[in-house]
C-alpha cells in the first residue's frame, strides 16, 4: 500500500509548526506590534497604488488625481483600530496570523482608496467591510479557544471520574 507517515523524514513537530500563539506580553509591545503592522498595510497599499499591471481598462487604475493624505490617513486610522482588535483577541487566545489579516486588509482598503478616491460614506462602508473580516477571523479564534477548552475540561472530568 501507499501509506504516508504520520510524521515524514526531516517534518517539524506539530508543536513548532504550529501558526496560531497566544501573544502575551507588556503593552508597548502590543502597541508597536499595531503601530507597525499599519504601516505596513498603508505603506503597501500606497507602493500597489503608484504603478498598473497591464492597460487601464483591464485592470486597478493607478493613484487617480487628488488629494492623496485623507484617504492615507484614514486608512492609518482604521489598520490602528482594526489591527487593535486583532491583538486584543490575540493576547487571549491563539490567532492564526493576526498581522497577515491586518496588513491584508489595510492594504486592500488603502489601494482601492487610492485607485477610486471614493466619497467618505464610501470609505466608511470600506471600514466596515474590514472590521467585518476581522471580527470574523477573531470570531473563528474565539470560537476555536472554547471548543479547545471544552475538550480539555471534558477531559480532565473523564480521567478524575
Amino acid at each position: 500500500m501507499n501509506d504516508l507517515p504520520e510524521h515524514p523524514v526531516g517534518s517539524i513537530d506539530a508543536d513548532e509548526s504550529e501558526d496560531a500563539e497566544v501573544r502575551p506580553g507588556p503593552l508597548w509591545r502590543h502597541a508597536v506590534w499595531v503601530a507597525a503592522v499599519t504601516a505596513a498595510g498603508v505603506a503597501l497599499g500606497w507602493v500597489g497604488a503608484l504603478f498598473r499591471i497591464g492597460p487601464e481598462e483591464f485592470g486597478l487604475p493607478p493613484a487617480a488625481p487628488g488629494a492623496l493624505w485623507p484617504y492615507l490617513l484614514a486608512w492609518t486610522a482604521i489598520g490602528l483600530a482594526l489591527a487593535a482588535v486583532l491583538r486584543v483577541v490575540a493576547a487571549k487566545v491563539p490567532v492564526y496570523e493576526p498581522e497577515k489579516a491586518a496588513i491584508g486588509v489595510v492594504l486592500i482598503g488603502t489601494r482601492l482608496s487610492l485607485g477610486w478616491r471614493p466619497e467618505p460614506l464610501e470609505v466608511a462602508g470600506l471600514a466596515a467591510v474590514g472590521l467585518l473580516l476581522v471580527a470574523v477571523w477573531c470570531a473563528v479564534a474565539l470560537r476555536g479557544a472554547a471548543v479547545v477548552r471544552r475538550t480539555e475540561e471534558v477531559a480532565r472530568a473523564r480521567g478524575t471520574a
